[in-house]
């Protein structure tokens, strides 16, 4: 497993200046070029990190809610800065998620799902890998004017950068919203790579979102609609409560406004809008034929719920299965409980996490199966012959 000894004799204040001094400089590089660097920065590495060549420092998370912090450079989406929650050591025996953040907001929102009471079980056995989109870490500089934002289909083929990275063989995708399409398109590009995908609200089309933005945003805003990122963060987050009747004048105008304190702290707003026109600007989602199988999850207050539903439609019955919730619109915040409940059952499906029983089922373990034995992921339904381009890298132990 990789240490921070990377960074013996270097402060981590440091690393982090330098770092930031040297990323615009990076993202005007082409992929060539960028390799050649990388090559040249991981020359003096010692030989167990020798592989991989996609590596510029590893330093420790602020937040301290992650095990590790990486930074890792991908061909076309530049640097991605990856959260380890958990002991990737122990991946034959442990479920491996690769979680991708929505819109506003970055890795904490899904540590704070993870570290929920609801997940305590699942947390146990396994092992988190959280992704912040580029430009989304804590306290990020503005992105350079020479960087091209990536769009969601390129940050999803990207993704498999970091898998390789960090030596992963296999994950199961969680991811929420706009994170939820990245990590779909991730799917479909590396479908031997993923065990499953879990979405929540995640969207396929690109019409249906703009009609009912316009449509649901005017019944408070009036018919003059000036479509900034800002508001459309603001529909995105709070559809189901800015569009009822229910909701008083005040109560709305003190929720936005605590929203909107929210996203100007210590996120980039700059680098929050970028990903808000990618998430706009993108191409349709077509998941028919996605063979990993594939767990929807909406609340019935979400503004894409209606959309989740047209989806679930569309698909293969065997692959999809959904989720609605009941008078919930943000799930992860609003329902952990249920959806901690369907993730454990999603990936029991997948031959993960069999040593926990399922809700309301007491099981006993046979005598001659440890608890680790259960908790070995059982991929047999997989390929044994994949090709050569989806293999996953060897690991070295």
């Amino acid at each position: 497993m990789f240490r921070p000894t990377l960074l013996r004799g270097v402060s981590v204040d440091s690393a982090e200046s330098s770092y930031d001094f040297d990323r615009s400089r990076r993202a005007s590089l082409s992929a060539e070029q960028r390799r050649k660097l990388s090559m040249l920065r991981t020359s003096s590495i010692p030989s167990p990190l020798s592989p991989v060549s996609h590596i510029y420092h590893l330093v420790v998370c602020p937040r301290k809610c992650c095990n590790q912090k990486y930074a890792v450079s991908t061909d076309r989406s530049g640097d991605i800065h990856v959260h380890v929650q958990g002991d990737l050591s122990q991946q034959d025996k442990r479920c491996v998620f690769l979680t991708v953040h929505d819109l506003g907001t970055n890795h904490t929102s899904m540590v704070d799902f993870v570290n929920s009471p609801a997940m305590s079980e699942i947390k146990e056995r396994s092992c988190f890998i959280h992704v912040d989109v580029p430009g989304h870490e804590e306290n990020s500089p503005d992105l350079p004017e020479s960087y091209p934002f990536p769009s969601l289909q390129t940050l999803g083929e990207d993704l498999i950068t970091v898998l390789d990275f960090l030596h992963v063989r296999y994950a199961v995708g969680l991811g929420e919203g706009a994170g939820a399409n990245v990590l779909a398109r991730c799917g479909l590009a590396h479908p031997r790579r993923l065990l499953g995908l879990i979405l929540v609200n995640c969207t396929g089309s690109t019409s249906s979102v703009a009609d009912a933005f316009r449509t649901r945003f005017s019944r408070w805003r009036g018919t003059d609609i000036s479509q900034s990122e800002e508001d459309f963060l603001i529909y995105h987050k709070f559809g189901h409560q800015i569009s009822s009747d229910s909701c008083e004048a005040a109560d709305r105008d003190r929720m936005l406004t605590e929203y909107r304190s929210r996203l100007r702290g210590n996120l980039n707003t700059h680098n929050i809008k970028q990903y808000v026109r990618a998430f706009i600007n993108r191409k349709d989602l077509i998941l028919r034929g996605c063979r990993p199988d594939i767990l929807l999850i909406t609340g019935m207050r979400s503004p894409y719920s209606g959309v989740v539903e047209k989806m679930y439609k569309e698909l293969d019955k065997e692959r999809v299965t959904i989720l609605k919730i009941e008078k919930v619109g943000d799930v992860l915040a609003e329902a952990p409980a249920k959806v901690a409940q369907s993730v454990l059952l999603f990936c029991q499906g997948q031959g993960l996490l069999t040593s926990l029983p399922p809700p309301g089922v007491e099981r006993r373990m046979s005598r001659g199966m440890s608890m680790e034995e259960y908790d070995r992921p059982n991929i047999r339904r997989l390929s044994l012959t994949p090709s050569v381009s989806e293999s996953p890298p060897q690991r070295k132990l």
